[in-house]
């Protein structure tokens, strides 16, 4: 058996979730960026999406670190795979940092109004790509951007488009906006992210395998794991395809780092045996005895 670390994407961050994390983390973060971060976890700095993204890849590194085990797995939704990458050994943190600075200036400055993410929740997949043929548009542009689950989907584009689709399924299931103010992982974003992927360092080749978010399987390949990174931001992320791989693979123990517990919430439903828990509300101690049982039963 085996186990496995996720690391949430945007819209699980909240002010405050830098505060009480090692000043190493933070002084290294700082240092890399040449700015202090503490004050990136304010709600005002939050309306940014480099804000958010920065807070989450610091968190993230400095939650998997203090629980001091090595997981078999990592896979990250959406700006969730660069803290993966870095526990896995692929990219250093600092290029880490500076990356994701660039990455969140660039998304936002791509889309600084008007566009977003909206979570819909009830309507099957293909009826969700039934809706958004039917109201996509040069003009209203909208797109599958995640998978989450069988009934859970999340869509990327314009306000507009988006409140015509959240019309649609009304009666039908929910649609809800999220905290997001770019449109992500979708063809949206091509060209910001051929910008990242020009200014991205090498990478290493993983030690722990590294789930690929979009691909729903291990990439050992630094170049392949340099353009999944660099390009993650404008490609459709099937999370419920990723967690099914690891738990084909003969991941029983999935720990999901802070912010949040939604992540959680999606595994537990194809997860028909095992444990999946939040580091948040739960002891260091029993995730790093439950990390060591893991680890006994895979030798």
């Amino acid at each position: 058996m085996s186990s496995l670390l996720v690391f949430p994407g945007q819209g699980a961050q909240r002010p405050g979730m830098l505060r009480h994390l090692p000043t190493s983390v933070l002084d290294e973060a700082s240092e890399a960026l040449a700015e202090d971060v503490r004050p990136l976890d304010s709600a005002r700095a939050l309306v940014s999406t480099r804000a958010v993204q920065l807070c989450l890849l610091i968190a993230g590194v400095a939650h998997a670190r203090l629980l001091a085990r090595t997981p078999d797995y990592v896979a990250g939704l959406s700006i969730g795979a660069y803290p993966a990458a870095v526990i896995a050994g692929a990219l250093d943190f600092a290029d880490a940092v500076r990356l994701v600075s660039l990455r969140g200036e660039l998304m936002q400055q791509a889309y600084p109004q008007g566009y977003g993410m909206t979570a819909l929740i009830g309507p099957d997949l293909s009826t969700v790509e039934t809706l958004l043929a039917d109201i996509h548009s040069p003009e209203t542009p909208v797109y599958l951007a995640n998978i989450n689950a069988d009934n859970q989907t999340v869509i990327a584009g314009s306000d507009e488009a988006m409140q015509r689709v959240a019309q649609r399924v009304k009666g039908n299931g929910i649609a809800k906006r999220l905290a997001v103010s770019v449109p992500s992982h979708c063809a949206l974003l091509e060209r910001p992210a051929q910008v990242l992927a020009e200014a991205f360092v090498t990478l290493k080749a993983p030690r722990i395998s590294y789930l690929s978010s979009t691909r729903a399987r291990p990439i050992r390949d630094p170049a392949q794991l340099r353009d999944d990174l660099a390009f993650n931001m404008c490609r459709v992320v099937d999370w419920r395809g990723t967690v099914q791989s690891a738990y084909e693979r003969g991941v029983r123990l999935q720990i999901e780092l802070p912010p949040g517990a939604v992540l959680t919430g999606l595994s537990r439903r194809v997860f028909e045996h095992g444990t999946v828990i939040a580091c948040e509300g739960a002891r260091l101690d029993t995730l790093q005895a439950l990390l060591e049982e893991e680890e006994r039963r895979h030798r």
